[in-house]
């Protein structure tokens, strides 16, 4: 009886780190989309925000509209930048698990690839092993034919 290949063992552990990597870049990818859309959210809100402003344009406005419309405008700028500084934070993330994903995946296709040679060469040593009895039992048939 075979003792299991440790190289198996080895196979699995690599699966799994493969998964668990693939599953930290999706989580990444969807953090990533997440971060974007609520750049895109606070983009579209400052340009209707800024458009209905424009509406007012030629209706007087008080100081203190005035004042409060530039301010919550400067709010909503430096949202803009902390979401800007958060959307590349969330893709410089998805970089490195895509690099830790690809390098398991790696990892794993090299233990593959040992198995497969490992099974060739074993299968190689059968058939040698099988032509060498297939052999031999053709001379011992020769040889029995073969009056004396």
């Amino acid at each position: 009886m075979r003792r299991a290949d440790p190289l198996l063992t080895v196979l699995k552990i690599n699966k799994e780190a493969e998964e668990q990597a693939a599953l930290q870049l999706k989580s990444a990818q969807l953090e990533q989309q997440k971060c974007q859309g609520q750049l895109d959210a606070l983009n579209n809100y400052r340009l209707e925000y800024m458009k209905q402003m424009g509406e007012t344009q030629g209706k007087t406005l008080s100081a203190s509209e005035y004042h409060s419309f530039h301010e919550f405008i400067k709010q909503v700028d430096q949202a803009l930048i902390q979401q800007v500084n958060a959307v590349k934070e969330a893709e410089k993330q998805t970089g490195y698990r895509q690099v830790h994903w690809q390098e398991k995946q790696q990892k794993r296709k090299a233990v593959e690839m040992l198995l497969d040679k490992n099974a060739l060469k074993a299968q190689l040593i059968e058939n040698k092993r099988e032509q060498k009895a297939s052999d031999e039992f053709a001379m011992q048939q020769f040889i029995r034919k073969t009056p004396r």
